[in-house]
């Protein structure tokens, strides 16, 4: 009987770990984080959110966040980015956004409550970096037309003309400049008929399906535009056309209303080779409609070009590219965590914090080559005075454990220290880390800013 319930407990534990293996959705799991928009740039997927507060029970979003992938199964948090109060203009609301860049300039449209009349608008920042510093070159909002100025989708033909459709109920479109910080023509009101979005039962004043946020994306000579629609719980739905202005034709629903949130947001873009569908859902530990978090998953077309329906999964379980360890790699740099906050102070831009004893961080796909490393550093620290400690694990939560760190007391988050170990048995060939937070204190156990080995 004894060794049957140890059998047990190791299958369990097993069992557990294979859980945490295969899921990488949520993206994030530090913070909560909605309205994803992908944006490729120089051979680097990068994704900028919304932020929900955390325990909000209602939109309370202040800021707008980055992440970014080599490789599409670790991500690394860059924190926030912009502001609403970096508009002068701007009372509150940082809703959902997207950036492009043009001409090595980088363009975030983002939506805002106005303070002169109490209503959305419309806002650009422009920056030289895809992680800012951002300003806005306008003083103003580049449009305001009425209740519903929200959730803008930008995207440049291959012709080099700028689109931006948003919205909500009605959907807008204007023709940006070239400058990408004003528009030629006026606001166009894009009808909502039937063939164009699908009709919606029992609502009059809402005769298509078409409810918000959507986005604009180009395959091949046809354009998509993807979208939430209601009634709510919202689903995605597309339309296509070819034109970027339109007339659009209503393409179907292609993902179901699901999960613990009550809205979602697309978002597409392709990088290298595939295509990959980003959008939002309620499923980390005190997710709702406003505690939401960033997932993603490839996308597939038929051979005329539709879209079939498709369900939320597990998201990308296969690295498309390795880490280095032998160079300096950010705690924030992430595959899976469970029980841990990013933070951001002037010392050390962004870093970790472990919440709980047990906490645990972990990156997969890490490269150590044919010679492997002897040492293993990391900058840390803790407001404990004793016992805290930081196990590396390979492969799993209960895999061998590679390297322990004695985290010293530095007295404060915005002090760290870099202790350096040798490894348990020199480290070769392709392996998934864990880095595991131990400590006896209810809370904060300790801060992580960054990592590496040496050969």
């Amino acid at each position: 009987m004894k060794n049957n319930t140890i059998k047990l407990i190791i299958s369990s534990l097993l069992m557990g770990c294979a859980g945490i293996v295969t899921a990488q959705n949520p993206i994030v799991q530090t913070a909560y984080t909605a309205d994803p928009a992908p944006m490729v740039f120089n051979d680097r997927l990068y994704v900028y959110t919304t932020h929900d507060e955390d325990d909000s029970t209602w939109f309370t979003m202040n800021n707008w966040k980055v992440f970014s992938t080599n490789d599409m199964v670790n991500w690394t948090d860059h924190g926030v980015i912009l502001s609403y109060n970096d508009f002068d203009w701007a009372k509150r609301d940082a809703w959902a956004a997207q950036c492009i860049e043009r001409n090595g300039k980088f363009f975030m449209y983002v939506p805002m409550i106005s303070k002169t009349n109490n209503k959305g608008a419309i806002g650009v920042a422009v920056a030289d970096s895809p992680f800012g510093p951002f300003h806005d070159p306008l003083g103003k909002p580049l449009v305001q037309s009425e209740w519903g100025d929200i959730d803008p989708t930008v995207f440049i033909d291959d012709d080099g003309q700028a689109h931006m459709y948003w919205g909500n109920p009605k959907l807008k479109y204007v023709k940006l400049n070239e400058n990408m910080i004003s528009y030629s023509g006026d606001i166009v009101e894009v009808p909502m008929t039937e063939e164009a979005f699908g009709k919606r039962e029992g609502n009059p004043e809402r005769p298509t399906k078409y409810e918000e946020g959507p986005w604009l994306y180009k395959r091949k000579n046809l354009y998509y535009l993807f979208w939430p629609g209601g009634p709510l719980p919202e689903f995605i739905g597309y339309s296509t056309s070819k034109s970027a202005q339109g007339p659009w034709k209503y393409g179907g629903i292609i993902m179901p209303a699901e999960g613990k949130s009550f809205t979602n947001h697309p978002g597409v873009t392709d990088f290298r080779g595939k295509t990959y569908f980003f959008y939002h859902n309620g499923a980390l530990p005190g997710g709702s409609g406003f505690t939401r978090s960033v997932s993603v998953q490839e996308l597939n077309f038929n051979k005329d070009g539709s879209i079939s329906s498709f369900k939320m999964t597990n998201g990308i379980l296969k690295a498309i590219a390795a880490i280095n360890p032998y160079s300096f790699n950010q705690a924030e740099m992430i595959a899976w965590s469970e029980n841990v906050k990013s933070y951001q102070n002037k010392t050390a831009g962004v870093f970790i914090k472990a919440k709980k004893n047990g906490a645990y961080s972990s990156v997969k796909n890490v490269d150590f080559g044919k010679d492997g490393a002897t040492t293993f550093s990391a900058r840390v620290g803790t407001t404990h005075n004793s016992g805290v400690t930081m196990d590396v694990h390979l492969d799993s939560l209960i895999g061998p454990v590679a390297a322990t760190i004695k985290v010293p007391l530095t007295g404060g988050d915005d002090r760290f220290e870099t202790v350096t170990v040798n490894v348990s048995n020199k480290i070769a060939g392709l392996h998934n880390l864990y880095f595991v937070f131990n400590g006896k204190a209810e809370k904060d156990i300790m801060f992580f800013d960054y990592w590496l080995f040496s050969k």
